[in-house]
């Protein structure tokens, strides 16, 4: 699903040029089930954008289901994002002002889906993720985990065949991590191809296969 090819990522740093990602190659397959792990700075989170089609990669190829994405316009960048990738983040990012139900609703709002089929497919995602009964409440009303659930339903309901989660548990206490963790493994379970940063090695290790970078290189592939 996933090929790297010589991967790198420059960035300008004053008069000094950092190597955030560095000739990085690999192959993921579909459904697998990966966790990416190494010390701050080792390149997870730039390697997590250009997976996630939100930055380009100064060199090297990345071709997602066979699709050279180095190349694509803006446009069909965000066309693809918006239709085969989810994302999870430690911070929720859910809209304050915005029911739990209108929160999952939203990226099918940018993509001009009708009123009713959001509606429809935003509670069948909440009910997914166990939260159908509190679809009119704001993430105010709502526990730490019951916010990830949501950011987890919104993440799913365009039905994305990647999801990348950043450190999905770090906002979590650890009852509602495992939790947040049996969830996306179950999505995983259902043929959701999975990607976890992650500092914490417990969580880590669950995953099917570790990626550990260091210095922008991937230093470790391991298969559990």
């Amino acid at each position: 699903m996933i090929r790297l090819d010589a991967l790198c990522r420059n960035f300008q740093v004053g008069d000094q040029e950092v190597h955030a990602l560095d000739r990085v190659s690999l192959l993921i397959g579909r459904g697998e089930y990966v966790s990416i792990m190494g010390p701050s700075g080792s390149g997870k989170s730039t390697l997590l954008n250009i997976l996630g089609l939100m930055d380009r990669p100064t060199s090297g190829k990345y071709l997602l289901d066979e699709v050279d994405t180095s190349t694509m316009p803006e446009a069909e960048l965000a066309q693809t994002r918006q239709r085969q990738i989810g994302f999870i983040f430690q911070s929720f990012h859910l809209v304050s002002r915005l029911s739990a139900e209108e929160n999952v609703e939203l990226p099918m709002l940018l993509a001009g889906d009708a009123p009713a089929a959001r509606r429809a497919r935003s509670r069948a995602a909440l009910e997914r993720v166990g939260l159908g009964h509190r679809h009119d409440h704001r993430p105010n009303q709502l526990s730490g985990g019951e916010r990830q659930r949501v950011a987890i339903a919104r993440a799913i309901v365009m039905q994305p065949k990647l999801m990348l989660a950043d450190e999905p548990t770090g906002n979590l206490d650890s009852a509602s991590g495992q939790e947040i963790v049996a969830l996306i493994e179950e999505l995983n379970a259902q043929g959701l191809t999975l990607l976890v940063v992650t500092h914490d090695p417990a969580i880590g290790s669950r995953a099917g296969r570790t990626l550990r970078f260091r210095d922008g290189r991937l230093d470790q592939d391991q298969p559990a």
